[in-house]
């Protein structure tokens, strides 16, 4: 899959001019491959929009959920708390005023992907489940997994990162479900628990 075409295509139908396609493209490829970028990068974009195309069908406004998820990371500061917010402000700043985008979902979209909870919007849950489905890989495409997380995280030391990420996984397991929709809870819900338990057990 060509992540550019897809892009391009995208942005092309939402009614940006080619120059702003270009200039956009390059903006986006260059966040996203910045050196502090271990995992939140264009791979990780590139297995959402895989997910992405599998389910399409299912989503009411599959052009603003594909543009939430080229957006959902650009801004990405492991010492932040408002990553997301700060990346819905930023796609929605960047949309041609004469669109007809629904705006309101992109912004609710992009911020849904900070705590991944239950939204009354179904194709928010869609996107949510895209975004963790990482959680669900085998274990050693999930061991790199937050061997990468770790890396974006190296500015803290073990005693300050592994309790604050072994809470944060906890939340996860707290939830009644971690996937949103029955798709992905009937594929992927006991997999993810079970790695997110391992993983909690090498923290301590």
């Amino acid at each position: 899959m060509n992540l550019k075409e897809k892009y391009t295509e995208l942005l092309a139908n939402i009614g940006f001019d080619e120059k702003a396609i270009q200039q956009n493209w390059l903006d986006l490829e260059k966040t996203y491959s910045g050196k502090s970028r271990h995992y939140h990068n264009l791979t990780h974009i590139k297995d959402m929009i895989l997910c992405f195309e599998t389910y399409s069908d299912r989503l009411r406004n599959p052009d603003e959920i594909l543009f939430s998820i080229f957006y959902h990371d650009y801004v990405y500061k492991s010492s932040k708390k408002d990553n997301e917010l700060k990346s819905a402000e930023f796609a929605l700043s960047i949309l041609p005023e004469n669109s007809s985008f629904d705006r309101q979902l992109v912004f609710d979209a992009i911020c849904a992907t900070q705590l991944h909870q239950y939204n009354a919007n179904e194709d928010i849950n869609w996107l949510i489940d895209f975004d963790l489905k990482i959680l669900a890989r085998n274990w050693d495409e999930y061991q790199i997994y937050f061997e990468q997380i770790r890396k974006e995280y190296r500015i803290y030391p073990d005693f300050l990162y592994k309790p604050g990420r072994a809470k944060a996984l906890k939340h996860f397991l707290e939830y009644e479900f971690i996937f949103q929709t029955e798709e992905f809870r009937g594929l992927y819900e006991e997999k993810a628990r079970i790695n997110i338990e391992k993983e909690i057990l090498l923290l301590s």
